[in-house]
């Protein structure tokens, strides 16, 4: 299982893909946070926060995600030796999973220079360190969570064909449906009840309550659990290739 995902980290490496996720996740962030006139440019709002990076990341994970993702079962389908990584002394679930944990490291090699935004929003505070703690380590982890959702999904649509863009189209889209479709539907009912239960399926619903600084056990679980369920489904794609 170690070996498996240790090829998959290097085949990131190996082509453009790992290096064009993290140097355009960080460009975006970088030029909306520090260059670009607006609301999220963190010198020009007088704020210390980090709030920038963690409205703009989600929309850059629905692209990003995807494209790291594609290759995952698409591209063994497509080169033939899919049926020969079946064949190695590996369960179904344990090549999903190191798929899995692949793309969550680069998607992680992706998040640690923004520490580096952190730094120095931290030193430029008045005074120095004013800055909501609870709230931006609350928001991390709410973004390694939603990466996680993601990927998962990323992975099972990449099961689903040989066909590397249309791969990355159904992860992004399921991944836009995941995130913000249950809250858009959710507002357009007027009964209450039944409109917050739509929204609380919804990804972006429980990002924002990690974000929050609080970490709310529900939420943790609905995380785990949506990744656990299209893993699942992965695994069962999986297995319609062995019969």
């Amino acid at each position: 299982m170690y070996s498996l995902f240790a090829k998959e980290i290097k085949s990131f490496f190996n082509s453009l893909t790992g290096y064009i996720v993290i140097i355009v996740f960080l460009l975006i962030n970088s030029m909306f946070m520090w260059v670009f006139e607006g609301s999220m440019n963190v010198p020009a709002g007088g704020y210390a926060t980090m709030d920038a990076l963690f409205t703009l990341a989600p929309w850059v994970f629905l692209m990003l995600i995807p494209a790291v993702t594609m290759r995952s079962f698409a591209e063994e389908k497509r080169a033939g030796t899919l049926d020969l990584l079946l064949t190695r002394p590996l369960s179904e679930m344990q090549i999903i999973v190191s798929k899995y944990l692949a793309a969550v490291v680069l998607i992680l090699l992706a998040l640690l220079p923004t520490l580096v935004y952190y730094y120095s929003i931290v030193r430029l505070g008045n005074p120095i360190g004013n800055i909501d703690k609870g709230g931006t380590w609350g928001s991390y982890i709410g973004l390694l969570m939603l990466a996680g959702v993601y990927a998962s999904i990323g992975i099972f649509c990449s099961s689903l064909t040989d066909n590397l863009v249309v791969s990355f189209l159904l992860a992004a889209f399921f991944c836009l449906v995941m995130c913000y479709g249950f809250e858009q539907l959710g507002s357009l009912l007027t009964m209450g009840k039944a409109g917050k239960v739509i929204v609380s399926l919804g990804i972006i619903e429980h990002y924002r309550s990690i974000s929050r600084g609080v970490i709310d056990t529900r939420d943790v679980v609905y995380f785990f659990a949506l990744v656990l369920v299209f893993l699942f489904m992965t695994r069962a794609r999986l297995e319609t290739f062995r019969k």
